[in-house]
């Protein structure tokens, strides 16, 4: 595997962790009931555990990667000036605060109680505003480029909402299924629902920006790879919100009815939608390598 094929990987890999470690901790921190989010907690302290993990362990291996694309040679990955040298430029420097804020994810672990949830969904979001600062989002400087980086980074946080809190919502649909906490569980994901229309919209509406500022009009785009690829970005996050609005509007309210298999139907559909957000993030892993013009 060449060092551009890592790269491409371990971007995959790192948003995956931090949107998947930001949806959960939304759940726990902020959309759950105060008498549910200990029960919450404990049922997603796994997947939280290990997104936090993972988005340290790929952000150190990207910097890493990085190191060795920018000398050119891979073996310049053992060489601490090269290191120095990396870290002194504009991506060294925002990736110090990711590889920050990923460290204080780990940490936060070691905390209990709703302090632990709170510091892991503000080390999520930081992440993904520091990532609003590599990429496309970075071409340009002074206010113009806070702007379009600060769209950037509202983007990658509706997209964590919407996208990262798929998973939860599954664990949400078990727990429905016990009296216990029917009631929370099903008060938490109303909550998602109504908040998840703000976060499609915003997702939509900054994805839109996103692509003008970078290419311009699409009526101006050339027939590029990168073009391609973000046509079928935008295919595949159609056929994302087309199934969340199934889920809402068609087999939401048919839960009630009997012998309907409207909740075995929603909890496939969510799945597939979590598949196609796995696929959206690995294309844009690889269309944001690639040149626009």
């Amino acid at each position: 595997m060449g060092l551009s094929t890592l790269w491409i990987a371990l971007r995959a890999l790192h948003f995956l962790a931090v949107l998947l470690l930001a949806g959960s901790a939304f759940y726990t921190a902020l959309l759950a009931s105060r008498r549910y989010r200990p029960v919450l907690a404990q049922r997603l302290h796994r997947i939280l555990a290990t997104t936090a993990l993972l988005s340290l362990i790929s952000a150190l291996l990207m910097l890493a990667t990085q190191t060795g694309l920018m000398s050119g040679d891979w073996r310049n990955v053992s060489d601490v000036e090269t290191w120095q040298a990396v870290l002194s430029t504009r991506f060294g420097a925002i990736w110090r605060w990711e590889l920050a804020f990923a460290l204080v994810s780990m940490l936060a672990l070691l905390l209990r109680g709703i302090l632990r949830q709170q510091i892991l969904l503000v080390s999520g979001l930081l992440q993904l505003i520091a990532l609003a600062g590599v990429g496309h989002a970075a071409m340009r400087d002074g206010l113009p480029g806070l702007l379009q980086q600060s769209n950037h980074a509202l983007h990658l946080i509706a997209a964590a909402f919407w996208t990262g809190g798929l998973y939860p919502l599954l664990i949400l649909m078990r727990e429905a299924r016990q009296i216990a906490f029917r009631t929370d569980a099903i008060r938490c994901m109303m909550r998602f629902s109504r908040y998840g229309h703000l976060a499609v919209a915003l997702a939509l509406l900054t994805g839109v920006i996103n692509s003008w500022l970078i290419a311009g009009s699409p009526l101006s785009w050339p027939a590029t790879l990168w073009s391609a690829m973000l046509v079928m970005k935008v295919m595949l996050v159609m056929m994302m919100v087309g199934i969340a609005l199934i889920n809402r509007y068609y087999l939401v309210p048919r839960f009630r009815i009997a012998g309907s298999q409207a909740l075995q139907n929603f909890i496939r559909l969510t799945q597939l939608e979590l598949l196609l957000a796995v696929v959206v993030v690995g294309l844009v892993s690889v269309f944001a390598t690639l040149s626009p013009a």
